[in-house]
């Protein structure tokens, strides 16, 4: 379970100095317990692991998305396997002003907007594994116009009146029709897209990938738009009071325009030609509907999926509205599919927990960018080590306290066993490294 041989494939992408390390850092932080900081990282450092030796690592520039790619395709990526990219932000709350990228951000775990960092995560997700793989990593930053324009928004929202405003009769003078085909990308997009260019163009070259999981935020027109610009097919969530509309299929007028729009979508007495499935659990009856459905605002036709729950006891009904913009994918697939999207909220759990994500001292934006991948990097490695483990490990705990009681064994063996044979090293090696972990293997000594 040597590491160095590992990050070989990193050879032709960084310089020997920053390979040894970036090999001496990730020994660390499996060996180390506490917070995962540059002075607590240089604690567990084995020899040429120094303090000051760590502050030159994270002051160096990596190229992290090729790293990390890399790392994927030299030792998970499977060529029989179906893959799709997955999208998600995480938020790492911290204090003070010094930090780079420092702002308000939404906290899904809090539930609130909390002072802290907020980066996005795009993972390669390994469909028949269930495995999510951290590939590409952006700090959202916003400019001076972007933070101007929000408060504006707030103070707007704020002194707005309460009473409801009169109905507007008929298109306001000047609106012109606006082209739902033409990408006009947020600030948000912007930095999204981005780091999706120069994904895609590094990842295609070893994998062909079809579809773009993002969550409900990004369940607009702009978001299929920038994933159907680089050949991806979105797959997102719509608002539950979102109106669509079946295709027009009666007789067209003479002279006019062509109508495109049939009856409104009623999602609680949704037409029996859309139903594809019903499941009974109990008292819950679950429907699934699927259909080609037009939305206003999106200058496409969806593929959208309507789950529908009732609950005859209680009497309440309950829905969920997925869509993408492939109009031949199956309905059991696009659920598949969202669904996976959750798996990168395990890498985001990993990397705090457990690789220094939410503990990290960095300011600069170098010394940032480098721990935030430094811990999806130690996500990915992890990944590879317990697939590889001949100790049977089950997870991260368990690999971490293997690595200290490796530590510990290998610094007894130096100062007490000088002479000791190979095979009592090993053994010795194996005993302690179980010490402590959750799911210990029987040792060859005890089974027999």
């Amino acid at each position: 379970m040597e590491i160095l041989p590992l990050f070989a494939c990193f050879e032709p992408l960084l310089t020997t100095t920053s390979l040894g390390q970036l090999s001496i850092i990730a020994q660390a932080i499996l060996t180390m317990t506490g917070r995962v900081t540059m002075r607590g990282i240089s604690r567990w450092t084995e020899e040429g692991g120094s303090y000051r030796t760590v502050q030159r690592f994270f002051a160096t520039d990596l190229p992290w998305l090729n790293l990390l790619v890399k790392f994927v395709e030299t030792h998970l990526f499977d060529s029989s396997h179906e893959y799709i990219l997955a999208g998600d932000a995480t938020t790492v709350t911290k204090s003070g002003r010094a930090t780079h990228g420092i702002g308000s951000f939404f906290s899904g775990v809090l539930g609130c907007v909390v002072k802290s960092l907020e980066f996005f995560v795009f993972s390669l997700v390994d469909v028949a594994r269930r495995r999510a793989y951290p590939l590409g990593v952006k700090q959202t930053v916003r400019s001076e116009a972007e933070k101007a324009r929000k408060k504006s928004r707030q103070k707007a929202r704020k002194s707005k009146p309460k009473e409801k405003p009169k109905k507007l009769q008929g298109r306001p003078k000047g609106v012109l029709n606006k082209d739902k085909k033409k990408l006009n990308l947020s600030p948000e997009l912007l930095r999204i897209n981005e780091l999706l260019s120069g994904l895609v163009k590094v990842l295609r070259a070893f994998v062909k990938v079809k579809y773009l999981a993002l969550d409900g935020h990004f369940g607009h027109n702009q978001a299929a738009l920038m994933a159907l610009e680089h050949e991806l097919h979105l797959i997102s969530k719509l608002r539950k009071d979102t109106l669509l509309f079946e295709k027009y299929e009666g007789n067209q007028k003479a002279k006019g325009p062509r109508r495109k729009y049939g009856e409104q979508l009623n999602y609680q007495a949704m037409p029996i030609r859309y139903l594809k499935k019903t499941e009974v659990e109990g008292q819950i009856v679950t429907n699934y509907y699927q259909g080609i459905f037009l939305h206003k605002s999106f200058g496409m036709a969806l593929n959208v999926v309507v789950i529908v729950k009732t609950d005859l006891k209680k009497q309440k009904v309950g829905y969920v509205i997925l869509f993408s913009s492939d109009e031949e994918l199956g309905w059991e697939k696009l659920i598949e599919y969202y669904s996976l999207r959750f798996q990168i909220e395990f890498n985001f759990r990993d990397a705090k927990q457990h690789f220094g994500l939410e503990d990290f001292m960095n300011t600069t934006a170098r010394g940032v960018e480098n721990a935030v991948n430094v811990s999806f990097l130690m996500v990915n490695l992890s990944a590879k080590l317990l697939k590889n483990s001949e100790e049977k490990l089950t997870g991260i705990n368990d690999l971490k306290t293997h690595y200290r009681g490796a530590k510990y064994a290998r610094w007894i063996i130096k100062k007490v066993l000088k002479n000791a044979e190979p095979i009592l090293n090993k053994e010795i090696l194996a005993e302690i490294g179980r010490l402590g972990s959750i799911h210990q293997a029987k040792s060859a000594s005890s089974s027999a």
